[in-house]
């Protein structure tokens, strides 16, 4: 409960947010998804931007800390989103990851509660709709969307 409303209150006392997520797919073209402890769905693994840190190195965090992944390489900007499903202020970076190590799956803890690859043919329910969307537009090489 506490990091819930932790998360609300860093999410509205600052004027901008912007976040980063990697859609992470492995040799056989599976997708890493993750499910969080405070929020429902399944979603791409990423966070926020911290002060100081470039979106390369804050991918390479989140995705570590959320998907047990360590990236190599340089991973691809597919787009820079709004995203005011969540705030009116927060703006989301996705990047495609091909060249990574997987460190295996991550121990549940209360921020996430499974991570896994998932064939793109047959996602879990509840993946979220932006989330869909994107997997669509990568797919199918479309040309991002401006929001999430």
């Amino acid at each position: 409960m506490l990091q819930r409303i932790l998360h609300h209150y860093w999410r509205y006392s600052r004027g901008l947010t912007l976040g980063v997520r990697g859609a992470v797919f492995d040799a056989k073209g599976e997708v890493l998804l993750v499910r969080h402890g405070y929020v429902h769905g399944w979603h791409f693994p990423g966070g926020g931007v911290e002060a100081g840190e470039t979106m390369l190195e804050a991918l390479a965090r989140e995705l570590l800390e959320e998907g047990n992944v360590v990236v190599r390489g340089t991973p691809q900007l597919h787009g820079l989103f709004h995203n005011p499903a969540v705030s009116v202020r927060d703006h989301v970076a996705l990047f495609i990851v091909r060249a990574f190590d997987w460190k295996g799956q991550p121990r549940p803890g209360l921020e996430i509660r499974e991570a896994t690859f998932f064939p793109l043919a047959d996602l879990p329910a509840g993946v979220s709709p932006g989330t869909l969307r994107r997997l669509d537009e990568i797919a199918q090489g479309e040309r991002p969307a401006a929001v999430w």
